[in-house]
């Protein structure tokens, strides 16, 4: 038998295992967050939903209308108090929709249903928490919407946002040496799916530097702070969620930065930034950069072909101005083990990325504060002799598209900067650069990537 809740009122949970699914008369998303008594989540692993749907004891599923919430009970950890169930509205606002219902089962069983009566102008709500009593578990019918919007709630229950104090800034980093420049003569190799490790290149050398001897380094695990409480947007104004404090508005003639969506990939122009946190402020922590290009097809008396052009992507490291590292086709893994290049393509044949380098942000040393993507044509051919060359940057937890940069019109360059990573008040960052120069491998790329370590280049 199905239990009507109101608001306020509670009943017990005897199953081990309890869903939530929601009946919502447009489009909108669920999602949930596990809190202390204090109200906060622990860390941001404590807040589950559409591009993290996996959190300690629940997990968001797929299914009919917006997804259904599971929640094991005794998977749950001893510290957190409640699981609070959030919907949120894609457009528009709960006072032009039909009231939404929430329901609850487990067991096999229909347990509760609430329907959330009363919202106007919000666009979130809180609609359940599963919370313990004593050694119990029981479920209340909250209501509690949310007029400030997604990051309103999300940064009052402690999970970080961009526009979230800024953490106190990183010790001085290390002094880095220079060292001799390799040599990136090389062997033609297999296409990237079929590459291992590459056995015909020179001896490894010491460039770029070796790491100072003595830290390792661990993902950093965030700082507390305080998070102020929501702010409440005037009528029909949404929340600015990307300014920063002091934070001074780029010239009109720059792109503006923009945020990462789930509804489609962001597309880049020219100078333009993104930060990398997904929807409600999560920081991304594993990226994926493709790289990819096709030939230009040369149209001939027996047919089309397009000419095998070697171009070769690389992730340049950089410490302040100092090169810290390289990952290139020459060394597939940076000496830190935080970027990987998953192999090169010598023709840029076949759909899709043609070469991908990924990186894991939590294994990148503090002192290191720049990536910069290149792009090198091996055997001297130009840019005017590609088309469809891009980079697109891939959530590699999710697998999702974020963000896209295409390239618009060929150059007379053998090389192109694509993209710069790159650290700015605490929170890495993505610009698009797109800039051509004359280089034929990394190490002539290298004294030519100066000008665009500043985070002031192009804004």
């Amino acid at each position: 038998m199905t239990t009507t809740l109101v608001k306020g009122q509670n009943g017990p949970l005897n199953a081990a295992t309890v869903e939530i699914t929601v009946d919502l008369a447009t489009a909108g998303d669920l999602s949930a967050l596990l809190v202390t008594d204090s109200g906060k989540v622990r860390t941001d692993a404590d807040f589950v939903f559409f591009n993290q749907p996996n959190g300690p004891g629940v997990s968001l599923q797929a299914g009919a209308g917006i997804g259904t919430l599971s929640i094991s009970l005794g998977a749950v950890p001893a510290d957190i108090s409640q699981v609070r169930a959030v919907i949120t509205l894609d457009n528009g606002t709960f006072g032009a929709v039909a009231p939404p219902v929430a329901r609850v089962s487990g067991g096999g069983q229909s347990l509760y249903e609430y329907r959330i009566d009363g919202l106007s102008s919000e666009s979130i709500v809180i609609a359940l928490e599963v919370y313990r009593r004593g050694g119990d578990w029981k479920v209340r019918a909250v209501g509690q919407g949310y007029a400030g919007g997604f990051a309103a709630l999300v940064t009052d229950h402690g999970v970080s946002v961009d526009d979230a104090p800024a953490p106190a800034a990183a010790p001085p980093p290390p002094p880095v040496r220079n060292s001799p420049p390799p040599s990136y003569s090389r062997q033609p190799s297999a296409p990237a799916a079929q590459q291992a490790p590459p056995q015909n290149h020179p001896p490894q050398q010491n460039y770029p530097p070796q790491q100072p001897s003595a830290p390792n380094y661990p993902p950093q695990q965030p700082q507390p702070s305080a998070y102020p409480p929501p702010q409440q947007p005037a009528p029909n104004q949404q929340p600015a969620y990307n300014q920063q404090p002091g934070y001074a508005a780029p010239a009109p003639t720059s792109p503006p930065e923009v945020s990462l969506t789930k509804s489609r990939p962001v597309s880049l122009s020219k100078g333009q930034r993104v930060s990398l946190k997904k929807d409600g402020g999560v920081a991304l922590t594993n990226i994926q950069m493709g790289l990819g290009w096709d030939p230009v097809v040369v149209k001939k008396m027996f047919g089309s072909r397009g000419a095998d052009i070697d171009l070769d992507a690389s992730a340049v490291m950089y410490a302040d101005t100092q090169l810290a590292d390289v990952a290139y086709y020459g060394q597939l893994t940076s000496k830190d083990g935080s970027i990987r290049h998953l192999g090169d393509n010598l023709t840029g044949e076949g759909e899709g990325d043609d070469e991908v380098v990924t990186v894991d942000l939590t294994r990148v040393p503090m002192h290191v504060n720049a990536i910069i993507f290149i792009v090198t044509s091996y055997q001297g051919q130009t840019f005017e002799q590609v088309q469809n060359a891009f980079c697109r940057l891939v959530d590699q937890t999710t697998n999702v598209e974020l963000a896209r940069y295409t390239l618009a019109g060929g150059m007379a360059y053998t090389g192109v900067v694509m993209a710069k990573v790159f650290r700015e008040d605490g929170t890495w960052k993505l610009q698009a650069i797109g800039e051509g120069i004359t280089a034929k491998h990394p190490g002539e790329a290298v004294p030519q990537l100066q000008r665009f370590l500043s985070n002031d280049f192009m804004r």
